[in-house]
């Protein structure tokens, strides 16, 4: 951790990550608010299919992306994006922004408030600030590298349980990969009497998972907008995290996650076969 940091100083400085730290935070709650607007007149949105039914976007998700960019570009106009909705733009410093301006779409155009606006910065290969706000329980779950992590402002952390049969495990799942992929976790899981639960963002259950309420969350594939902020809380609230960030074009092709608690981390690694 602390050789990862002074790599990241050295990049760009602490003052500059610190500064990115808390305009991101305004920008976040900004972009929560315009979200909002459009979740309380869901039903006159334009709502379109991706390559599966299920997967959706909305104009919602594009304005609240292009909020984010455009908040973020007035203060650091030579950083980077990487955004689910428009892609990736290299910016000309070591700086990436890493959107998901709706994680939970799904949920957002069926009028269930399990969505949320997740935003992470990379500087080279490493997460160093992490955000996710629910607006509509009003949590901004913030980390940023060294710092620990929060929700409105008071500290988090990671369980400290120490079998999975003492909490509840988020689990996720997509189209990208066979039932095959998380089918055998659960039975486990469940065999060993633990129990898990799926509300439809992959942030929001990281975001859980941070600050204790899950034992960790699980995903056999996720892209890098969806878990790169959770990555950054978990770590900054004493959890852990599998290697992720180590997979070949991770910011390209995903890879699976796999967060936990410190003291069920290597059982639940194990159920997974994820490290």
């Amino acid at each position: 951790m602390a050789e990862a940091k002074d790599a990241v100083t050295a990049a760009i400085g602490s003052g500059d990550i610190a500064a990115r730290f808390e305009h991101a935070i305004a920008v976040v709650r900004e972009a929560g608010r315009v979200a909002m607007d459009y979740y309380r007149r869901v039903d006159e949105l334009v709502v379109e299919s991706k390559a599966n039914p299920l997967d959706v976007v909305s104009i919602a998700d594009k304005e609240v992306e292009a909020v984010i960019r455009r908040e973020i570009a007035a203060k650091f106009p030579d950083d980077g994006y990487l955004g689910e909705e428009m892609g990736i733009d290299r910016g000309k410093n070591d700086c990436l922004w890493v959107i998901d301006p709706i994680d939970g779409t799904a949920c957002f155009v069926n009028k269930m408030p399990t969505w949320v606006i997740s935003v992470a910065l990379m500087v080279g290969n490493e997460a160093v600030i992490g955000l996710i706000y629910e607006p509509n329980g009003d949590e901004l779950f913030a980390a940023c590298i060294g710092k620990g992590a929060t929700v409105n402002g008071k500290p988090i952390a990671a369980s400290q349980v120490d079998n999975v049969n003492a909490g509840v495990m988020g689990v996720g799942m997509s189209h990208r990969v066979e039932s095959a992929a998380l089918v055998p976790f659960i039975a486990d899981l469940l065999d060993r009497e633990g129990m898990f639960i799926r509300n439809g963002s992959c942030a929001l259950m990281m975001a859980y998972a941070a600050s204790g309420r899950l034992i960790g969350y699980f995903e056999p594939h996720i892209n890098p907008w969806d878990c790169m902020a959770g990555i950054v809380l978990m770590r900054e609230a004493g959890g852990w995290c599998n290697g992720f960030l180590d997979a070949p074009n991770v910011l390209e092709d995903g890879a699976p996650i796999l967060v936990a608690g410190p003291k069920v981390a290597d059982v639940l690694s194990e159920m997974t076969g994820v490290k």
